[in-house]
C-alpha cells in the first residue's frame, strides 16, 4: 500500500513539476521586473516580462546564443532530477512552437478498420522502426475538457490527414466538439428568433 501511494506521489510530481516550475519562473520574472520599475504603471511589468522573454528567444536564435543554450543543457544533463524536469518542459513547449513542432498535423483515424467512426488526433512521430513497428505512426489523441490524452500506434493506412488547421482541430477536440472548425454557438430561443434546437425522433413503428 505504501509503495503504491509513493508511486502515485512521484507520478504526480512528474506531471505537476514542469508546469509549476514554468509558472513559477514566469511569476518570479514578472514580480522582479515590476518591483525594480521606478514608476508604478499598471501592466508595465507584464509587458516588459513578455519583451524580456522575446529578447531571450531572439538572442538564443543565433549561433552564439545557441552555443550558450547547448552548454547550459550539458550542465543540466549532469543533474538527474533537473535534467528530467528541464527536458520535459523543453519538449512540451517545443511540441507547440519552434522548428520541431509536433502538433502541426491533425489527422482522422479509423480505430476499427472499415469503420466509418473516426477519432481526431495529431501525428507526433512518423517512424517507429526503433520499436520494430514499421508501417505505423504515433498519433496523440487529446481528451475533451481535459489536459490529458492518449498515444496510439496505428497503421498508416488508417490515418487520414485533415485540411483543417491544428488550432481549430485542437479547439474542437478539447471543447468536446462545441467550438473550433468554424462552429458557431447555437442560436438562443426567445425574442431573437425561433428555437432551432435539433430534436431527434424515434423511427415510426412498422404497420402490421
Amino acid at each position: 500500500m505504501t509503495k503504491t501511494l509513493l508511486g502515485y506521489f512521484w507520478r504526480g510530481c512528474l506531471v505537476l513539476a514542469p508546469v509549476s516550475i514554468t509558472v513559477y519562473i514566469a511569476w518570479l520574472v514578472f514580480t522582479t521586473v515590476d518591483r525594480i520599475l521606478p514608476v508604478g504603471v499598471p501592466g508595465l511589468g507584464f509587458v516588459l516580462t513578455l519583451g524580456l522573454i522575446t529578447l531571450v528567444g531572439f538572442l538564443t536564435s543565433n549561433v552564439i546564443g545557441g552555443a550558450v543554450v547547448r552548454e547550459t543543457e550539458k550542465w543540466l544533463a549532469k543533474v538527474p532530477l533537473i535534467k528530467l524536469l528541464y527536458t520535459s518542459i523543453r519538449d512540451l513547449v517545443g511540441a507547440f512552437v519552434g522548428d520541431k513542432k509536433k502538433f502541426d498535423r491533425p489527422v482522422a483515424v479509423a480505430l476499427v478498420p472499415g469503420s466509418q467512426a473516426k477519432a481526431l488526433g495529431f501525428v507526433t512521430r512518423e517512424s517507429l522502426a526503433q520499436i520494430e513497428m514499421k508501417g505505423h505512426l504515433a498519433v496523440y489523441f487529446p481528451q475533451s475538457y481535459n489536459f490529458a490524452g492518449n498515444v496510439l500506434l496505428v497503421p498508416r493506412e488508417q490515418v487520414e490527414t485533415l485540411s483543417a488547421t491544428s488550432s481549430d482541430v485542437m479547439a474542437f477536440i478539447v471543447s468536446g466538439g462545441v467550438s473550433g472548425l468554424g462552429i458557431e454557438p447555437p442560436p438562443v430561443s426567445g425574442r431573437g428568433g425561433p428555437d432551432k434546437t435539433l430534436i431527434m425522433h424515434a423511427p415510426d413503428k412498422p404497420k402490421e
